[in-house]
């Protein structure tokens, strides 16, 4: 379960909740342990026993949030090596919005921060995941808004420290994307899982897993079918996950995940 789903808890609720509710791994939001405190934090994720499946995040190398590059690729080294300390799965990388460059010069400052950052990624065995996006909701997280050219990005490094995240809510609906799983699953470090009832949009509005028109089933099936090891992060946000019961939410996904992976591992 990711952190961002349970938005109002704190970071402690959230490690204490996640684990009585029976989830074995949790996706770090850096706010919120952040607040709580990252050394305080991190102890407290080793005492609870839960995984780091994913830290999030780390990026905005095109300045799109008011940032320099310079001190975008600091907070990035901070966090490879807080991913480090706390052996998570991966950190959760967002290059950043177009901000009015080409697209050439985003993927230039883009790749700048990149050739930095893969030296101490690859000493601290961090796994940078880039995320791309549907177009709709991309504006301020990221210019890369296809698998296909986040692909020949990470193919393009040639190291297994760099690959990508796959969220279900962002491309399931894309029947040439599930047709192509297969080739997928190699340069990706984590599957993330959302639903949506509604178009696509930068608020990113998600609802409850099966409630919604993305085939979570196929994708899981086709994924696991390729070869896929990793994990699965279940991410959810917008209004009605907000108000919901975080409590509720926990166990109805636990639950609908199970079944979903029913066709795939039967008991």
């Amino acid at each position: 379960m990711n952190e961002v789903t349970t938005y109002r808890w704190s970071f402690e609720q959230d490690v204490q909740r996640y684990v009585s509710a029976g989830y074995e791994a949790i996706g770090v939001w850096r706010q919120k342990l952040a607040d709580f405190g990252e050394e305080e934090g991190v102890d407290l994720l080793a005492e609870s026993g839960l995984r780091v499946t994913n830290l999030l995040w780390a990026g905005g190398f095109t300045g799109n949030d008011g940032r320099s590059h310079r001190e975008a690729l600091d907070d990035a080294i901070h966090a490879i090596r807080l991913a480090a300390a706390m052996n998570a799965g991966c950190l959760v990388v967002y290059p950043g919005g177009r901000n009015n460059h080409t697209f050439r010069h985003a993927e230039r400052l883009f790749r700048t921060a990149i050739d930095t950052l893969l030296e101490l990624a690859d000493d601290a065995e961090v796994t940078l995941a880039i995320e791309p996006m549907h177009p709709a909701c991309a504006t301020e997280w990221t210019f890369l808004t296809d698998l296909e050219s986040t692909i020949a990005l990470v193919e393009s490094y040639s190291t297994p420290h760099l690959k990508l995240v796959f969220d279900a809510y962002h491309f399931g609906h894309d029947r040439t994307v599930l047709a192509n799983l297969r080739e997928i699953v190699p340069y990706t470090a984590l599957v993330q899982l959302g639903d949506r009832k509604i178009a696509h949009g930068i608020d990113q509005d998600r609802c409850a897993l099966g409630k919604g028109s993305v085939p979570l089933p196929e994708i899981m099936q086709c994924i696991l079918e390729a070869g896929y090891q990793g994990d699965f992060d279940i991410e959810l946000a917008g209004q009605d996950i907000e108000l919901s019961d975080y409590q509720h939410l926990l166990t109805s996904s636990k639950q609908t995940f199970e079944q979903m992976l029913t066709p795939v591992n039967p008991q």
